[in-house]
């Protein structure tokens, strides 16, 4: 058996007030401290699990999860042979090498390359 390629799963939460929702995602994730970033007119907030996203979020609310991964190669080759594709990228990111793909059932995933 092989080691996953998926690091972690982040479950995407879309708020109004990123700075007023942040106490409890912190809570929740054991008082881990947020990584904030932008991406465009979204400010975004990683806490543990979950990603939180504020601001103009409507191009991103299809998008069933965020996973992290070790290499984006393997997903675009699995994907592509599954009968999915790429909607985006991949390209650089604020926290990595992205991707956005629609797999073959529908659901559209975000791929995280992680750098460091």
């Amino acid at each position: 058996m092989t080691d996953s390629n998926i690091i972690a799963v982040l479950a995407r939460v879309f708020v109004d007030d990123l700075d007023a929702s942040l106490a409890l995602y912190r809570r929740l994730a054991g008082g881990q401290e947020p990584a904030r970033f932008r991406f465009g007119a979204v400010e975004l907030a990683r806490v543990g699990p979950f990603l939180l996203l504020s601001g103009d979020t409507a191009a991103y609310r299809d998008r069933v999860a965020t996973l992290l991964v070790r290499d984006l190669a393997p997903v675009v080759a699995d994907i592509e042979r599954a009968g999915g594709h790429l909607l985006e990228g991949p390209a650089p990111a604020p926290n990595g090498r992205r991707l956005i793909a629609r797999h073959p059932d529908g659901a559209v995933f975000e791929y995280i390359e992680e750098t460091g």
